[in-house]
């Protein structure tokens, strides 16, 4: 037993060379590399081209047959109801901006206040618009995390500004409320409101754009991690100093 132990000790060890990958798996790691990067640009110029194209058509049968550039050209040029369109919006804007022009907005919505079913369409795409575009203190400030909807699970939120008013007048608690935004994946337009204690809310360094990423991905696309501060995790709930660990008695 001895003299065969020693021979198979003495034996190099076969080094098996490692499996190569099989023609039709390189094939298919071509085809899907290609498609992430072909998708994003196919889609992007299909849904611009969509766009240009529906304004066009909105837009160019305001300009008389006789000036239209197809009369004088071989070929159409996109776009050119477009810049129809950015000159219509922005005479509409200044008009707007002067005390005729309210007026006459003001004479519009009552008359249009006065249609059942239109006041009712009307009302909700200004208020979505008035929303989506206003710059006033009702924008995202800033991306956060809670525990929601339990202790020891987190929520990606946006933070909108602080709670005023009657919420934070009648709500049972002393802490400063923040009013946040928690969305929904992978439709980050919808969620629901909710009245957060200040020091149960964690800041994130990760602008808007990049937690929107994360939240339409569910997961999969993470902003990089370079810049964001190296704290120890028991010191990123006290970044900026106005948070304080949530699961601590206070």
């Amino acid at each position: 037993m001895s003299d065969k132990q020693d021979k198979s000790s003495s034996e190099p060890h076969l080094i098996l060379p490692a499996a190569r990958v099989g023609f039709l798996t390189r094939l298919r790691n071509y085809f899907l590399t290609g498609l992430v990067v072909a998708a994003p640009i196919g889609i992007t110029i299909y849904l611009t081209s969509w766009f240009v194209e529906l304004v066009d058509y909105w837009f160019l049968p305001l300009i008389p047959a006789a000036y239209q550039p197809d009369r004088y050209i071989p070929f159409s040029i996109p776009g050119v109801g477009l810049l129809i369109a950015l000159v219509v919006l922005t005479l509409l804007g200044a008009l707007t901006a002067n005390f005729f022009g309210r007026q006459l907005l003001v004479w519009g919505e009552r008359l249009v206040n006065r249609m059942p079913v239109v006041r009712s369409i009307y009302g909700a795409l200004k208020q979505i618009f008035e929303t989506v575009i206003s710059q006033s203190n009702t924008s995202f400030r800033e991306a956060a995390l809670i525990e929601y909807p339990r202790r020891g699970l987190y929520a990606l939120v946006f933070i909108t500004t602080s709670t005023k008013g009657e919420v934070a007048e009648k709500a049972p608690t002393d802490d400063d409320l923040v009013s946040v935004f928690l969305p929904t994946t992978p439709n980050p337009t919808s969620g629901f409101l909710l009245f957060v204690p200040r020091k149960e809310i964690y800041p994130l360094e990760m602008s808007i754009e990049d937690s929107a990423k994360l939240i339409i991905s569910a997961g999969l696309v993470s902003p990089p991690t370079e810049e964001v501060k190296k704290l120890p995790k028991k010191d990123r709930g006290q970044e900026n100093g106005t948070n304080v660990n949530p699961s601590e008695d206070t």
